[in-house]
């Protein structure tokens, strides 16, 4: 774990910096992590800003476009990419909107998605099938999270006709950590190299030590309002530079063109914000550099990361210790989720809800039906006692 020695300001103080852990034991990051009072305060600031000198003028564009930039910037090297290669969105939903519909589709053409993929993509990929007549497949990537190979089974799933692979990096509902490099390389050289990746990283951003340089991922959508502990309504999409072409941007707004100055025209960005409509919730982009800040400035992203999973490891051993609780993985956790199932007289719904009525907040998933734990960097081992405590006390009816 993070050694806090040599440190002026300790664990416990840097956990101050969220209100939203005080009084409750939280464990629902893979939903929605708590704001930094920094972050809070870096918004109700830009808004204040804004309606002294604007809320429009020339000041305050120039301000927007360079707190804008600072942000891309910020974003960039978390994720250790070119800010250029970026594209400011609302969530990891509408970065993979961005490229599913956008993508140079011929009728035929096959779509291989995994078996865990969120709800939310699934939808995506089905509309886009009926709209452009492509053919849907699975991988049966759930069936490895104990044994197998994942990168055996979508090899054994691309076809001649498959022109895009779309895979969580962290699996949201199993807390499976895909070798996503191995992957990407596969589908890279399947083909002739006509197979792309698209990559749902809801539950990766803000966990991982990333560099989508190195990575290759072609399509990278995530979100700041998960790990990163950003507001709601701010993500982005990384687009690798070798594939930016192939996109065509579906919607369109005055963010994504320019005025040509030798003819006049409006000609599209050559860059990220391409995919960028119009006016954003701006203050909000001030609240995630804020976030970003708060986690910077405690850890390097390998060391936050090593936290997480030494966290996650400790769950993992108290719930397999309990005779009424499984865990669906088998050996400790590679990420910050830990999903499990309970044998009792109560639903797993039910057991959510008695424990929220004790201040641990957790939730249940349908598919796999289990509950889903997250631990952070900043989790602290007693808020775990105390949960396997209390779910224990639960299990027992007391």
């Amino acid at each position: 774990m993070l050694d806090t020695e040599d440190r002026t300001t300790t664990l416990e103080e840097h956990r101050q910096a969220f209100p939203g852990l005080h009084h409750k034991v939280y464990f629902n990051f893979g939903g929605q992590g708590p704001l930094p009072q920094a972050a809070i305060e870096a918004i109700i600031d830009a808004h204040n800003y804004l309606q002294l000198k604007g809320p429009f003028s020339l000041k305050i564009n120039a301000w927007l476009q360079k707190r804008n930039a600072l942000l891309r910037s910020d974003l960039a090297t978390e994720l250790q990419v070119n800010p250029k290669t970026l594209t400011l969105t609302e969530n990891v939903t509408a970065g993979c909107n961005i490229v599913l519909w956008g993508f140079p589709w011929q009728a035929g053409d096959h779509i291989l998605l995994t078996d865990c993929e969120h709800p939310g993509i699934m939808a995506i990929v089905r509309e886009v099938a009926k709209r452009f007549n492509l053919v849907i497949d699975y991988a049966p990537i759930r069936d490895t999270l104990n044994q197998g190979n994942p990168v055996e089974v979508i090899a054994q799933s691309l076809e001649a006709k498959t022109r895009l692979v779309v895979l969580s990096h962290i699996l949201w509902n199993t807390g499976q950590l895909l070798p996503l490099s191995e992957i990407v390389e596969l589908c890279h050289s399947y083909q002739a190299g006509n197979v792309q990746v698209l990559v749902d990283a809801a539950q990766s951003v803000g966990v991982l030590p990333l560099n989508l340089t190195e990575l290759k991922a072609d399509f990278y959508a995530f979100t700041g309002h998960k790990w990163l502990c950003g507001p709601a309504g701010v993500g982005g999409l990384y687009i690798r530079p070798e594939v930016f072409t192939t996109l065509r941007p579906t919607f369109l707004g005055w963010r994504g063109i320019y005025e040509d100055e030798t003819d006049g025209e409006f000609r599209l960005r050559e860059d990220g914000q391409r995919f960028e409509i119009a006016t954003s919730a701006y203050p909000q982009y001030e609240g995630l550099r804020a976030a970003l800040a708060i986690h910077q400035e405690w850890a390097t992203p390998i060391d936050r990361y090593n936290q997480i999973c030494d966290l996650s490891g400790y769950l993992w051993q108290k719930l397999s210790n309990l005779a009424e609780v499984e865990c669906l993985k088998k050996s400790p956790p590679q990420a910050g989720l830990v999903s499990f199932t309970v044998q009792s007289k109560l639903s797993h719904a039910e057991i959510v809800q008695a424990l929220e009525t004790q201040g641990f907040f957790l939730r249940t998933l349908k598919d796999p039906d289990c509950l889903r734990a997250c631990v952070h960097y900043f989790t602290i081992p007693t808020e775990i006692d105390r949960l396997i405590e209390s779910l224990q006390g639960i299990i027992e009816g007391k």
